[in-house]
Formats: structure tokens, C-alpha cells, sequence
């Protein structure tokens, strides 16, 4: 990958005739043009020491180059031993994963000429903004950072809350949703900071170009994403659909099924953990229950949600009972799909591609080992409450 990115900066090196650079929003080198005729002393040092020195950076971000969209024509400054120089900012479908520097000559009084000749390098700069986003974003400082603020927000730190609040793609774009994505067959991992790097990137990657997608971070389990609320989902399944591909090419394992949990909408970052909690239940009930599907509303998961809120897992005595006597599995299956039929006893003889006696018949032995009618509402709720409970205790750890 580093191979490929110095590549591309020598051929674009060569077609403006000017030396060249790339560094990450944090001001560390990347990459460098091996001919430098007109270094500065500023210039000459970067090399060297791998990092801008803190002024020069400042001098730089003066100019606006973090919210720039355009190259950035940055003048000269004699007392940091700088030239002039002209910016410009590598993006992918608007993300920006770092920066291209042109460096004037000594005796350029104008950055026009750079500013002309950059139309020709513009397929250099696409293919070294997609190896950027590709190789370096999520694991850059900058990046870690907001990752790490924006979690401490959502764990309830009222002071990263009110940093998030500010953040240019989160002010203004309420009300927000959360959604969680989670792989729930994948391994515990060895490398906790790899599987966050891995969840991480894979979320940049699977929400570059969703609008709607405001900030992503990555944990060592699962991916957050913050998204505008709509009412629409389309753009939650092709999140869903990327994220596996690009989760699949960052851990070496065959894509697995991916799971979205969705919150409630919210207007005030204070209910952000609240959210998040949510996004995280739904995502955790898709993982035991199939019968949801794969993009989860926290409002459709039923007793769920009642679970998620209880210290323990909740039981009663004719479950036990029933449990102990089922061996063979026949009788717990056929009454959880029998009440998520509402009675419907030939749908679960369809299911099952059995009989409808053989439904019945079943439900008999379970009349015998409780001595109380399955079907009758209070031993109903009571036993379907317990076998969702028994689901929810498999869920993942999140």
C-alpha cells in the first residue's frame, strides 16, 4: 500500500515539475517526491523529523485547509523559513484523509501556475485519496480522538457531549438515530486494538457517500454510527451490505452476517447514551431471535426490551417444569413459534412440515407436564416471556 502511494506522488511529482508531499490530518509524512530542488528550511526539516512542527502546522491550518474543499494557495512566511506552497486536500466522496503539498519555488511569486497544472494530476489525486481512506484514516490520532470522544459521549460524559454537539457534520443535523452494527458470529478477539481499527475502518468505508451517515467509530465488538433521522431505511442496508464486504477484507474472514440495531430518535445529545443502549438491545435481540431480521428498530423487538432493563434473566416454575421434561426439543420450539403465530396452529405445522395433530398432540404433553392450559393468557404470557428470556441470555456481549 505505502508502495503504491509513492508511486502516485512521484508521477504527479513529474508531470507539475514541483516537489511534492503527503501527510495525514495530523501533519505526519507519508510520502515525499524524491527530487526536492526547492525545499526550504521548513520543508527540509518536516522530511527529516516525519511531523510538521507545531507552528508551521498552525500557519497552515490558518489558511482554512481543514475545511477546504479546493486547493489552498498558503503564502510564504519568511519567519518559519517557509515558501509558499499550495494545499491540496485529498478526499473521498467528501471525507478528507489528508493533504497534498505543492511547494513553491524561491523565486515563485504566484501559486498560479501550480493552481493550473493541478487539472492533470487529478487522477493521481483520486487514486492516492481511495489508497488514504484505505491504509491510514481510522488508525491516524485525529481520527482516534473524535472515535474516543464521540463513545465517551455516548457513555454519558457530559463534557464530550457537549464537544460532539459542535462538531460541524453532528450541530444543526438533529434529530439523530443510532445504529449499531454487529457481526454475531465473529470470535472473541485476540487483538482488541486490531478489531477496533478493523470495526472502525470498515465503518468509514461502508458510510463514505451515505449523507445521511453523520460520524462512525469503531469498538473492539461492533461499530456505532450516528445518522440524521429519517423515516427511510434504504440507506441503512447498503451500510449494512458494505460494512460486511469491508469488515470480511480487514479481519481475513469470509463475510458474515451483519446485524443493525436502530434507536429511537433524539433532539438533545444528553439522551445519546440512551440511544445508544437502545441501538445496542436491538442489535443484541436480532443476534438470539432471527424472526427480526436484519435492520432492527428497538421499538419492534417486544419483551426485549423489557429484558434489556433486568439484572437477571427472568424464569418461572412451569418453564423450568417444561424444560426438564423437553429432551428432545420438541415441545419449547413449537409453543415459542405457536405464540409468535398468535395460536396459529396450521402456520406452525407448516413450518415444521408436520401435521396438524401432530401440533396438537404436542401441546397435549405440555397441558400433562404443567397441568394448565398453555394457551390461556396469564400461563401464555408467563411461558413466552421465559423462552424469549431464554434467547436473550445467548445474546452477545456488547
Amino acid at each position: 500500500m505505502r508502495h503504491g502511494v509513492e508511486d502516485l506522488v512521484e508521477a504527479a511529482a513529474a508531470k507539475l515539475g514541483h516537489g511534492l508531499s503527503v501527510e495525514d490530518l495530523d501533519g505526519v509524512l507519508i510520502a515525499y517526491s524524491a527530487n526536492q530542488p526547492e525545499a526550504d528550511p521548513a520543508r527540509v526539516k518536516f522530511l527529516l523529523a516525519k511531523r510538521l512542527p507545531p507552528d508551521v502546522q498552525e500557519w497552515q491550518l490558518s489558511h482554512g485547509i481543514a475545511t477546504a474543499v479546493r486547493p489552498v494557495a498558503v503564502p510564504a512566511n519568511p519567519g518559519l523559513g517557509m515558501y509558499g506552497r499550495v494545499c491540496v486536500p485529498l478526499l473521498v466522496r467528501g471525507f478528507r484523509v489528508g493533504y497534498l503539498w505543492v511547494q513553491q519555488g524561491a523565486e515563485e511569486e504566484s501559486s498560479g501556475a501550480i493552481l493550473a497544472a493541478l487539472p492533470s494530476v487529478r487522477l493521481e489525486l483520486d487514486l492516492l485519496a481511495g489508497l488514504l481512506l484505505e491504509s491510514t484514516t481510522a488508525d491516524s490520532a485525529h481520527r482516534r480522538g473524535r472515535e474516543s470522544e464521540f463513545l465517551a459521549a455516548a457513555a454519558g460524559d457530559r463534557t464530550a457531549q457537549a464537544a460532539v454537539g459542535g462538531w460541524r457534520e453532528v450541530h444543526g443535523h438533529a434529530p439523530w438515530h443510532i445504529a449499531v452494527l454487529l457481526e454475531p458470529d465473529a470470535v472473541a478477539p485476540e487483538d482488541p486494538h486490531a478489531a477496533v481499527l478493523a470495526t472502525s475502518t470498515a465503518a468509514i468505508q461502508a458510510t463514505a457517500g451515505i449523507d445521511r451517515a453523520l460520524f462512525t467509530a469503531g469498538t473492539a465488538t461492533h461499530a456505532v454510527a450516528l445518522f440524521e433521522d429519517t423515516s427511510g431505511r434504504a440507506g441503512h442496508a447498503a451500510v449494512l451490505t458494505h460494512y460486511e464486504r469491508e469488515l470480511a477484507k480487514r479481519t481475513g474472514r469470509a463475510a458474515g452476517r451483519v446485524l443493525v440495531g436502530i434507536s429511537e430518535p433524539f433532539s438533545s445529545l444528553r439522551e445519546l447514551p440512551d440511544a445508544y443502549a437502545q441501538a445496542c438491545l436491538a442489535a443484541q435481540a436480532a443476534a438470539v431471535d432471527p424472526e427480526l431480521g436484519e435492520l432492527v428498530d428497538v421499538r419492534t423487538v417486544g419483551a426485549y426490551q423489557l429484558m434489556g432493563s433486568l439484572a437477571v434473566e427472568p424464569t418461572s416454575v412451569n418453564f423450568a417444569l417444561l424444560e426438564a421434561e423437553d429432551r428432545n426439543g420438541e415441545l419449547l420450539p413449537v409453543l415459542e413459534m405457536l405464540y409468535d403465530a398468535d395460536g396459529a396452529v396450521q402456520a406452525v405445522a407448516d413450518r415444521l412440515h408436520v401435521h396438524r395433530s401432530t401440533v396438537y398432540h404436542r401441546l397435549a404433553r405440555v397441558r400433562k407436564i404443567i397441568r394448565a392450559e398453555p394457551l390461556s393468557g396469564r400461563v401464555r404470557q408467563e411461558l413466552h416471556l421465559a423462552l424469549k428470556a431464554r434467547r436473550w441470555a445467548g445474546r452477545p456481549r456488547l
